[in-house]
């Protein structure tokens, strides 16, 4: 099993930038990550995996590598 931080809708809609409308857009995309779990407050994505989605998809979002 995989581990590492987690991200809810709120987190992804804030590190995008973006409404949660636009956010859910997004997230209904068949390139968007697969969440990693659904609890009873909603899914959630393994951070990394949504960092690699901005990476890709919104380069001028990426974050820089910590060295």
């Amino acid at each position: 099993m995989r581990t590492g931080r987690l991200m809810m809708v709120g987190d992804i809609t804030r590190r995008l930038g973006v409404s949660t409308t636009r956010a859910k857009q997004l997230m209904a995309r068949p390139n968007f990550p697969e969440p990693f779990d659904e609890l009873p407050v909603g899914r959630i994505w393994l951070a990394a995996d949504v960092e690699a989605w901005i990476s890709e998809h919104r380069p001028t979002l990426a974050e820089e590598p910590e060295s």
